[in-house]
């Protein structure tokens, strides 16, 4: 009697029972081969999609810092600001929509330093960088003319990391 009792528990188990059940499985990453090496890809359509990529794009302070000390040491760079691709918020319409990743405007820059600024940044973002300089005489004209350019770069998503002009 306790052998057909096992069975009839077993079949329960079975249909209803909870522990039997496998949980779905979700795939967070898609594997691709190219050229011998491995890439994966984020499924834009997992649930935790924008916790999980806010939090690996997400900078420090210290990156924030060590960029302010690399723009500084340009020229005499009056205003410095961030832009789309540097902006990690999941609010923002498109990342992709703004004129400028990141925007300087100044005197006397260094050209071969602002080169050589621009390709390391690129290596370690992993993507080119929409980048716009302007001297201080050319902003101020365009900044009194309202011009389309720099109104949508200051009205849309941004961080000012230098600012010595008091916008």
């Amino acid at each position: 009697m306790s052998l057909k009792r096992n069975k009839k528990i077993k079949k329960k188990r079975g249909k209803t029972g909870a522990g039997s059940r496998r949980p779905k499985r979700r795939n967070v990453a898609r594997s691709h081969v190219n050229r011998d090496r491995d890439r994966y890809t984020l499924d834009a359509n997992f649930e935790f999609f924008e916790e999980l990529r806010s939090l690996i794009l997400k900078s420090s302070p210290a990156e924030k810092d060590n960029m302010v000390k690399k723009i500084s040491n340009l020229g005499r760079v009056r205003l410095a600001l961030i832009s789309g691709i540097f902006l990690n918020d999941p609010d923002t319409a498109d990342q992709f929509d703004s004129p400028a990743d990141l925007f300087i405007v100044g005197d006397d820059i260094n050209r071969k330093k602002l080169r050589n600024f621009l390709v390391s940044l690129e290596a370690e973002i992993g993507s080119e960088v929409k980048f716009t300089l302007m001297n201080k005489e050319e902003f101020d004209y365009r900044y009194g003319m309202f011009d389309r350019f720099v109104r949508v770069l200051l009205e849309g998503p941004h961080e000012k990391i230098i600012n010595k002009i008091g916008l």
